[in-house]
Order: C-alpha cells, then structure tokens, then sequence
C-alpha cells in the first residue's frame, strides 16, 4: 500500500457501534488497544430492536462496569415466560408451560432475562468506551477495505463527504447482515451466510412496538371499568400483564410482553405472517388491529358487564409495526485474513429465545481478549488466522447450542398441527406432575455450569486440567464486608495481564499454604501475574481469617439479598453458594476474560506448568 504515512493508525478498526461493536470497543480500551469505531447513523436510533438479554449479557454488561444501571436505566427482570395453547385471545388462560425468570440464573448470579431498552443499552455500553483507547467517527460510512500482509486499510466518508483513512492491525465488521464488511468485501472472498442445518428456521414476522398512556376517569369518562373501582395502573395491568406470553395459536402464532422499565409503559407485539401473506400488507394498522386488539379485548362478563371492554386505542402510541424475515443462519467462516465478523454479519437468530444481542455480545468478549493477545504480544507474527480459526470453532460450539434452543421454542409457539399439538400440551402436563421435570421446566434450560468446550487444535485451554468449563458466577464478601459479586474480585482493574489467576478454598485455614504455593510467580509467569493481587476465594471462614487481606468469603443468598445489588431485582432463589467449586474442582484457577477456564490445578507443579503453556500461547509459541 502506498503512501502509508498518510493513514491514521490503529490497532482495531469496528464497523457499526451497535450493541457488539460498542461492547467490543469497550473490552479493548480496557485491555488497552487503541480501536475506531466507524458509525454510519449520527445518533443512536430511538427504535427499540431486540428487548431480551440473557443472564451471560447482564453478566458482560456487569463486566463493564455498567451493573449498577442494568435495573435503574435499561430494563427489568422478565418475571414469567408463559406459553399459551389454544386459538382464543384470552392472555390470562392457563399456560401450559411457565418459565421463572425472576429465579437467579444459577451459572451467573443474575436473573434469567431482563427485557431492555435497547436504545438505553447502547448508550450505557457507549458510555463505557475509554475516551483514552476508543475513538467513535458517527456519521461516517464505509466505502473500501484493502488489505496487506501487515496491515487492512479502510476508507470511509463522513458527514460532509469527506474522505478519511485508517489503518489497523484487524478491521472487525459488526455492521449486521446487510453490512459493508461482509456484503461488500467479505462475499466476494468466499464468505457466505448459510443455513443453519441442525436446526433451520426461516418466517416472516410482523414486529410491533407500543407505547402506552393511562386512560383516566377524566380523559375517558365513559371507560366501564371506573364505576367498579378500577384505578388508571390497575386498568393497564390488566390490559397490559408483566408477564411474558408466548402464543401457541395455531391461528396466529404470535409472542407479546412489556419490556424496559416499568413506568416506560412500553409493550411488544410480534405475530407470524404466513407465507401466501404479503408482510408490508400485515403490518398495515387495519391488520394490525384485526390481529392485536382481540388480545385487548376482554369479556364483559369477567367484569359482570353486559358489554365487551377494550383498552381505548387513542392511549396507544405505535413507535413501530413492520415486517421482519426472521432466520436460524452462521456464515461459513468469521474471519478472512485480517478482517473479522462478528455479531448479525455473523450469524441471526430467529425471536425465540433473547439470543440475537447476547450472541454478539459472546463474540465481543471472546475476540477481544484474542485480538488484544495478537496486537500486544505478537505484533510482528501473523499467526492470526491459526487464532481466529480456534475463535470460531469455539463459538460455534455455543451459537449451536443457542440456535438449536431457540428454534426448538419457536416450534412449540408455530406448531400447527392438531395431533402434535396435542400430544405437545398433554406431554408438558404429564412432565409437569413429576417434581424434577417440573423443577427443570420452570427454570428453563438456563443452567450453563456443565457446559465444556471441546476442544480441538488451537483453542486456548488445557482439557486435561479442566480447561474448556465455563466459569460460573456466585457472590462473595470483601474483608470489610462489602458484597460483590465474584467477578468482580477476579476480574479487578490494576491488572495489565489479559488472563487472571484466583485461589478457590474450602476453609481459610488453608490460605497461608496456598500462598505459599505462588511464591515466585512474578518471575516464571514473565511478569503476568503478581502473587500480591491474585484473590482468593473461601467457602467457609473462620472468624479470626475475616480481615486477611485479598480474601474474600463467599456470600449467603440472605447477604446477597439485603446489599445494594438486590436493589430492585428479584432476590435469587435458586442460589448454590459453592457451584464454582462444584464445577472447577480445584485450588489453583487459571481463567480467560471471556469467563472460560484455562486450567484449573491442585497441585503448585501442574499450576507452574499450566502458567507456561499459558505463555507459550499468549506469545504465540504454540
């Protein structure tokens, strides 16, 4: 390329500061590497797109320091999925499955789903973007990648039409499925999105969101419900219930719940439009009403009226009613050379299971701390494809998972099949009259604790020392007795390495042997680990061990429940104080940013050389 002095340069270059590449961002100021960020909208659109995040989404959202605005700002537990049969419009029918959401997630500490408001989400992840390492261009679309051995060169116009260079290390497309980076310059290369063949979905939804306002006694004097006693918030809770509906009406497929904060008022409608059905058509407002407001609409008789009673129309704000084709599809590969994808140019979920925004959030965390690897330790070697092949295979393992789960919902929301759906409802109530399916049903199929990458060639973890688990999240206890959660100890800034080291106990009267074991890992970690700063956690402590410094005790769900974290969520219910110790089983924990483990060890020699594959890997000598 020439004239190189001409270019800006980076390390990272991201297209789209959505909610992935705003996280990606994020992660690599904080890992220091210096990123742009190229934005074609000026502003964060005000139109609320995915409102679901899973628990490993809050639990990433939390990593970025964001924890304390999750409940006050974005959004609010989900409280119950319920799944409805039949082809009435009644809300409040007897489902015939019920998800607890409000139950803490048992793998992350959180609750299972929050319903959010994007628009807040991507403020608050902006917001954690250092103004030191990143530096967000809005209003500047791209217009030509090239690349070389060393370096992927991107033009880009900004407002006005001016040009502007830059240069990088990696470019990362996170600019969705209709993006530059992949349209434009990663299809002609070969990359393709494809059909996701273990469990293939393809439909179009019309998707809605609304925005309501209380009806009053004065504004809608002639409402029926006010002469028995109905007060403006007990109309809308009626009309509007916080729990979330999945509708198995073979009719009409079709899915509804608030999201965001509850006195947001905002509510979210998405119904199937069959395939001799014209989208645009079926998201005209008179079809939109023939669909919705059956829904709205309630007996008189349940209110002893003689007459029907629908929530007046005129209280209904629409912020958006289009079509959407909604599909289950990975690209064949994520990375061509030095230019990656990652969240919807990667792959696209249909709306059935929360996954769209946390699968790109999963990518996020999971390249950042790679390209960080590459960028700081080895600059000069282009190892990178071996790396970012690893990457993928990795996170095809979870998206399969995600994707089969998803689609697996959706077909018991679309079945239309009168034999299959009933043999779909008497199943579900026959599993429900045994306690553990019922235990297993309520909670969904939320508990990652077991969940192990395989491993092949490349991926950095060690299999034989327990490398490939995925770390749960409990809560524990400073020495001052602060509540936090355990993230948070192992994770603490002050640290320049990318991997932490932590010590996991049974009692504390094992701390003083266990320190032992670290004397000297300054040197033969190469400096990545200081034994001063690497935390322990206990399960159970003595009282005279309770201020020992960098020791912090695990956490009761009764401590949990009464510290500032609870305040407004759910208390956890389903809580096991020692599930990393149940699923890690070992002393010594060697983790990766993206809360996998490396290498778990009870012995101070398999710690040793478990720190030395480490560093082999880091400065890519393997």
């Amino acid at each position: 390329m020439s004239n190189r002095h001409a270019w800006e340069t980076t390390e990272v270059i991201i297209c789209g500061c959505g909610p992935t590449g705003a996280m990606l961002s994020a992660y690599l100021g904080r890992m220091g590497i210096r990123n742009v960020v190229v934005e074609k909208e000026t502003e964060i659109t005000t139109d609320p797109r995915g409102i679901a995040l899973d628990d490993d989404g809050i639990r990433l959202v939390q990593g970025l320091g964001l924890y304390n605005s999750i409940y006050t700002e974005i959004g609010t537990s989900m409280g119950e999925f319920r799944f409805v049969s039949g082809t009435g419009h009644d809300l409040y029918k007897s489902p015939i499955l019920e998800i607890n959401c409000n139950e803490t997630a048992g793998t992350t500490g959180h609750v299972g789903y929050i319903g959010q408001k994007q628009p807040t989400l991507e403020s608050k992840l902006r917001s954690a973007m250092s103004p030191v390492y990143c530096s967000l261009r809005c209003g500047s679309a791209i217009v030509d990648i090239k690349e070389d051995d060393d370096w992927v060169y991107c033009t880009y116009h900004s407002v006005g039409g001016k040009d502007h260079k830059v240069r990088a290390r990696y470019l990362v497309g996170a600019d969705g499925k209709t993006g530059f980076t992949r349209k434009q310059y990663l299809e002609p290369r070969g990359v393709m999105m494809e059909k996701f063949h273990e469990a293939f979905y393809e439909e179009t939804w019309v998707a809605l969101n609304w925005k309501m306002t209380l009806p009053t006694p004065e504004t809608h004097p002639s409402f029926p419900l006010w002469e028995l006693g109905y007060k403006p918030e007990h109309v809308y809770d009626l009309f509007f219930p916080p729990e979330f509906r999945f509708l198995c009406n073979r009719k009409r497929p079709a899915v509804c719940g608030r999201f965001g904060l509850p006195g947001d008022r905002l509510w979210r409608f998405e119904y199937l439009v069959y395939r001799d059905e014209d989208g645009d058509r079926m998201a005209e407002p008179e079809a939109m009403k023939r669909t919705v407001l059956p829904y709205l609409t309630h007996k008189g008789s349940k209110y002893g009226l003689d007459q029907d009673v629908q929530f007046p129309e005129d209280c209904i704000d629409v912020l958006r009613c289009r079509p959407f084709k909604f599909s289950s599809r990975t690209c064949n590969v994520w990375a061509r050379d030095r230019v990656i994808l990652s969240g919807d140019a990667a792959h696209v979920f249909p709306p059935f299971g929360g996954q769209g925004i946390v699968s790109g959030f999963r990518d996020a965390i999971s390249l950042s701390w790679r390209l960080a690897m590459l960028c700081r330790y080895q600059p000069y070697k282009r190892n990178h494809e071996k790396v970012l092949t690893a990457w993928y295979l990795e996170r095809k393992q979870q998206l399969g998972i995600s994707l089969a789960t998803t689609v697996r919902n959706g077909e018991l929301v679309c079945e239309r099949n009168l034999l299959k759906i009933l043999f779909r409802d008497w199943s579900l109530w026959l599993l429900q009259l045994l306690p553990g399916y019922r235990e297993q049903l309520r909670h969904g199929r939320r508990d990652k604790a077991s969940f192990r990458l395989r491993h092949s060639a490349g991926m950095p973890f060690i299999p034989e020392l327990n490398g490939g688990v995925y770390l749960p999240q409990v809560y524990c206890r400073t020495p001052t007795g602060k509540v936090l959660f355990t993230d948070d100890a192992i994770y603490r800034s002050g640290s320049k390495s990318l991997f932490r080291v932590f010590i996991y106990l049974q009692r504390s009267d094992e701390v003083a042997s266990a320190r032992d074991a670290l004397e000297g890992i300054e040197e033969w970690s190469r400096g990545e680990f200081n034994s001063h700063d690497v935390p322990i956690l206990v399960e159970g402590m003595d009282p005279k061990d309770a201020r020992t410094p960098n020791v912090f005790q695990i956490a009761s769900v009764e401590e949990f429940s009464q510290s500032p974290l609870c305040s407004q969520r759910p208390a956890p219910l389903s809580y096991d104080p020692c599930l990393i110790g149940k699923s890690i089983k070992a002393k010594y924990v060697i983790v990766r940013p993206d809360r996998f483990v490396f290498a778990a060890c009870n012995e101070p020699g398999e710690l040793k050389e478990a720190v030395q594959w480490m560093l082999r890997y880091l400065y890519g000598e393997v």
